[in-house]
């Protein structure tokens, strides 16, 4: 079998009939190694070194024009077509509905679990990622500390949406763990660890948050899916 994309002419895939992942263990990227191993679905991995610039050579934009991670190929797309598809989100909910796994089929509840999911990637990843620009990297030795502040506030305002969200269920769409909970586990994870901003969020506050997480992290598709594409 052989792949026809121009992505593989820079990484090839050694294993042609199962599915193609692009993605490095950020917050976005493990997502996508979550939701593989949470599922499943046999797939293949190739880690895109964003330090060295690979996510803008011209293989990768051949795949993702916004030269961003994750990304994948699926030999077995829809109607057994290929499909090559970028955005975090939107590879979540094309796995959930490929394997029929971790979202609902009722109508409703579905919808729901699409909000939530949106949520994050409209709201939380953005918000996040900047806490981690102006609290640990370039951003950090800045001396206006009011753009950090911005970030901190609404991060800890996003936290408390999902505190509350947890009130009385062990997951964000209740008894059911979720794509809306994958999206969220290594953004949430990332803020108070990698970021170093637990003490800047507040984030001893949430205690269902804590709870919530430390559910997620243990289980073992999560465990596994947080060292694919690793350093």
């Amino acid at each position: 079998m052989t792949l026809n994309h121009p992505i593989f002419g820079r990484w090839p895939a050694q294993h042609p009939d199962r599915l193609q992942l692009f993605s490095l263990a950020t917050p976005n990227g493990v997502k996508i190694s979550i939701m593989l191993e949470e599922t499943g679905l046999a797939y293949e991995a190739h880690r895109i070194d964003l330090i060295a610039n690979e996510s803008h050579e011209p293989a990768y934009l051949a795949i993702n024009p916004n030269g961003k991670i994750p990304a994948i190929y699926d030999p077995d797309g829809p109607s057994g077509t290929p499909l090559a598809l970028f955005e975090s989100g939107a590879i979540l909910l094309y796995l959930a509905d490929k394997t029929g796994q971790f979202i609902s089929a009722d109508p409703n509840t579905r919808y729901e679990t699409i909000q939530w999911l949106m949520w994050q990637t409209g709201g939380v990843g953005p918000m996040f990622g900047q806490v981690g620009f102006f609290n640990k990297f370039a951003g950090k030795a800045y001396e206006d500390k009011r753009p950090r502040d911005r970030y901190v506030n609404e991060s800890a305002r996003l936290l408390g949406v999902l505190e509350q969200r947890l009130a009385d269920r062990d997951w964000v769409m209740g008894a059911d763990y979720s794509i809306a909970d994958i999206s969220l586990l290594g953004w949430v994870r990332n803020l108070i660890g990698f970021y170093e901003a637990r003490e800047l969020v507040g984030f001893d506050r949430f205690p269902r948050v804590q709870a919530w997480l430390e559910r997620g992290l243990a289980r073992p598709g999560v465990h596994r899916g947080l060292k694919v594409t690793a350093a």
